[in-house]
């Protein structure tokens, strides 16, 4: 097995075999991310992919591998025909494995066809997990995104044409002050059009080595405080219309963890809010990302 740099999944994919399909971002320009800025982006060769499953299948020769996550920022970038060979290799190699997921940047989900998506559903890849990070325009503007609110859009509403799992990151925090209402009631509407599986809630937490970071220490961008995020998630969870979405604000970047389902655990999420306003109780910004 061989992996390059440091290596990102979702929380979810915590149990997951981590295949590095691609290296790096392929835009890498998001102010607020310092994920891959130590990589030099590129599409691996396909027999160095190969060679990986059979090295990991050979050092899990007891385990059953049930799910396995196709890294780094984008692998829906690599032509689909590419694509399509490694899910088959996967088959071969892993019959037992019951879930195939990858990272989709909006763009990235935009180029394929609907008849694209529909065949790499068809070959194994169940699970896009697509950063959003805002459905408000200037926000995505601002953060040097490269796609709009109705691309973002467009992408999860063909992913879920395909019938595959969408799992949509938001994050709070990111319109800085100066939009903490746009920021959160268009972020509503996006997930209330797209109707994801799964929605996850981050809090922003500016890092150093990042545009964005540099924004605050100069005054440019003000940071919210967790009262100002209590704020934001609120008008958020009052406004998101998505039956049996999946919502989980429990990242260890929140102030508040706060988990349920909508649309059928929204007063309870909202009474959990509002006791934490009210109460003042919040997680310390010293345990925050650990």
């Amino acid at each position: 097995m061989r992996y390059e740099g440091t290596v990102y999944r979702p929380p979810s994919e915590a149990g997951s075999l981590i295949i590095q399909l691609t290296i790096g971002c392929a835009r890498n320009k998001c102010t607020f991310c310092s994920m891959f800025k130590d990589k030099q982006f590129r599409v691996r060769k396909l027999d160095e992919v190969v060679e990986d499953l059979y090295d990991a299948r050979e050092y899990y020769r007891d385990y059953k591998i049930k799910r396995i996550f196709l890294a780094d920022g984008d692998a829906l970038i690599v032509k689909t025909q590419d694509l399509l060979y490694i899910l088959n290799k996967i088959h071969e190699i892993y019959p037992e494995c019951e879930r195939i997921s990858a990272y989709g940047a909006p763009a990235d989900v935009i180029l394929k066809t609907d008849e694209e998506l529909k065949e790499l559903k068809a070959a194994g890849l169940d699970m896009i997990y697509m950063g959003a990070e805002s459905g408000d325009d200037v926000v995505l503007k601002n953060v040097k995104k490269g796609v709009t609110a109705e691309e973002i859009r467009t992408a999860g509403l063909k992913l879920k044409k395909a019938n595959m799992i969408v799992s949509i990151t938001l994050i709070s925090g990111l319109g800085g002050k100066e939009r903490v209402y746009e920021h959160a009631i268009n972020s509503a509407k996006i997930i209330s059009d797209i109707k994801p599986e799964y929605v996850g809630f981050l809090t922003l937490m500016v890092e150093p080595g990042t545009e964005l970071y540099e924004d605050y220490k100069n005054g440019k961008f003000q940071l919210l405080g967790p009262v100002d995020v209590m704020k934001e998630l609120k008008v958020f969870v009052e406004n998101v219309d998505s039956e049996g979405t999946v919502f989980r604000a429990n990242h260890a970047s929140n102030y508040v963890p706060l988990k349920g389902t909508f649309n059928a655990d929204k007063q309870k999420m909202l009474a959990l809010i509002d006791k934490a306003e009210k109460e003042g109780i919040f997680r310390p910004e010293a345990y925050r990302g650990i």
